[in-house]
């Protein structure tokens, strides 16, 4: 089971984790060796709450497939089970991302004495450009 929160947990048979060969400098090893990995989590298929399977096939990740669908590649280390306990915790602070709720945004509004210093910061920087014009003779 992968731990997402203390009430939520995933069973690792929901999770598709695969080897692939790492990309990048690492001489023979990197040609040998197939230390990385491809996480796939279906998300439509889970046993996540609908809530939050919604916002996650919301969300504009592109590492969500049209099919919902999350795929993670795990290369960051040399050693396979690094790379596994990696993609395993991305993929549980993705879930934990879209699991909380959002707080409600309540709208406010400028209080008067806000509205009175921008007034009066306008009309102070207008006088101060009036200024820089060019002085007459007379004046």
């Amino acid at each position: 089971m992968l731990e997402i929160t203390n009430t939520l947990q995933i069973d690792e048979d929901e999770i598709e984790l695969s080897p692939i060969r790492a990309q990048g400098a690492g001489g023979q090893n990197v040609n040998k060796v197939s230390s990385a990995l491809h996480l796939r989590f279906d998300i439509r298929a889970s046993s996540l709450p609908p809530d939050c399977k919604q916002r996650l096939l919301n969300s504009r990740d592109s590492r969500i497939s049209k099919d919902g669908v999350l795929v993670l590649k795990a290369q960051q280390h040399r050693s396979q089970d690094k790379n596994r306990a990696d993609a395993l915790e991305r993929l549980a602070s993705i879930i934990r991302r879209a699991c909380q709720s959002q707080k409600p945004r309540r709208p406010t509004r400028p209080s008067r004495s806000a509205k009175a210093r921008r007034t009066d910061a306008k009309t102070q920087r207008g006088r101060i450009k009036s200024l820089r014009g060019r002085v007459k003779p007379g004046d």
